[in-house]
């Protein structure tokens, strides 16, 4: 078991592998930290009784979060200031929820609204979660944003990412999964919930009854169809439609999937199969799903910075800059988030140069030969 850290501009990817499959994975954008486990002292906005919670104005912070009445801080007032963590992070158009109890006795004091402590970052959370993991990383810098005690842990290599490794994580991005057995499996978000197709493919050519060959053929295919929700952080209401079975067969099923589910630190809950015979499982929210973060205009103009980084790599210097082309929308992005072309520069050799281009739509770029 290794946790690999591949370093590209604004971004680390990282993976946790054991005999090269990928068992978790995350990203890693230090600029933009998702939030969760912030600590705030923050000002009371409104009191929402129809919603059962609070209205809370985070220092810094674009939206409010909400608190919900639940968390036990009784009756709130407009404008009082309260301690509160990010429980989940904002996502599919929400706001970050937060909650109230087990904070730390050790917070600065003062009344003034403020971040009073950052969250753990995906690498640290992932360090926690496989104490005895080496870190395998690939880039110095990540080392200057760790934490002393992680440091005997690291291990520095030209590529932490191999191509096996590189094709596992790329797939992620694919809403189609092969499964074994000749298996695959459609995943498709929705804002309300995640829908999961499977479909039986190759088992036309087995001998056996055909309810016999399905089962045989979900069954095997599920461990690795479920390793994928965690590694895609899939959450919320999931519904799998598993392939070819009659409905009645399908609950057999069922002691699989809460089996192979006890394995995720999330611990998601198999609600059963429906009246369609389709399997309900719930995945609570914590991060952003991974597709979420893919599809984001930031996650796309980074996917396509890693891709100019892969090119540009290991090529000798000629002194002339990587001049991308940009809509007024995304040269702001890169001006609030400078790093990412400090990173470029420190990955490849070349200097990003980014130029403004006015026939290009607000978050449009391209890269100039």
């Amino acid at each position: 078991m290794r946790i690999c850290a591949s370093s590209s501009p604004g971004e680390i990817r990282l993976a946790v592998t054991s005999n090269g499959v990928m068992q978790d994975f995350a990203l890693w954008r230090p600029d933009m930290p998702d939030g969760v486990g912030d600590i705030y002292r923050a000002a009371v906005s409104a009191h929402v009784p129809a919603l059962g919670g609070t209205f809370v104005t985070l220092p810094g912070q674009e939206q409010a979060g909400f608190l919900p009445d639940s968390e036990g801080l009784g009756p709130l007032t407009q404008g009082q200031t309260i301690l509160v963590s990010v429980t989940r992070s904002a996502q599919g158009g929400k706001g970050v929820r937060l909650g109230a109890r087990n904070l730390p006795p050790d917070l600065p004091g003062g009344a003034a609204p403020q971040l009073l402590r950052r969250g753990p970052t995906p690498l640290d959370r992932l360090a926690r979660q496989y104490p005895d993991a080496p870190i395998v990383i690939d880039d110095a810098a990540v080392a200057t944003l760790l934490p002393a005690p992680l440091h005997p842990r690291l291990t520095r290599v030209n590529s932490a990412f191999d191509s096996d490794l590189r094709a596992q994580a790329d797939g992620l991005e694919d809403p189609v999964i092969s499964l074994p057995g000749g298996m695959s499996a459609s995943i498709t978000p929705t804002p309300a919930l995640v829908a999961i197709d499977m479909d039986g493919g190759a088992t036309s050519m087995d001998r056996r009854p055909k309810q016999t060959a399905q089962f045989a053929a979900n069954r095997d295919a599920l461990p690795d169809l479920l390793r994928q929700l965690r590694l895609r952080n899939l959450s919320g209401a999931i519904i799998v439609d598993v392939a070819g079975l009659a409905v009645r067969k399908r609950r057999a099923l069922g002691e699989v999937i809460e089996t192979l589910l006890k394995d995720d630190p999330l611990r998601p809950r198999f609600l059963g199969f429906t009246a369609l015979g389709l399997a309900e499982i719930v995945r609570p929210r914590v991060h952003p799903p991974l597709h979420e973060l893919l599809q984001s205009r930031e996650g796309r103009l980074i996917h396509a910075l890693r891709g100019q980084m892969q090119a540009h790599r290991g090529m000798p210097p000629t002194g002339q800059p990587v001049r991308l082309a940009c809509g007024y929308g995304i040269m702001t992005l890169l001006q609030d988030h400078p790093g990412w072309m400090e990173d470029f520069t420190r990955l490849t050799g070349r200097t990003l140069q980014p130029v403004a281009d006015q026939t290009l739509p607000a978050n449009g770029w391209r890269f100039e030969p």
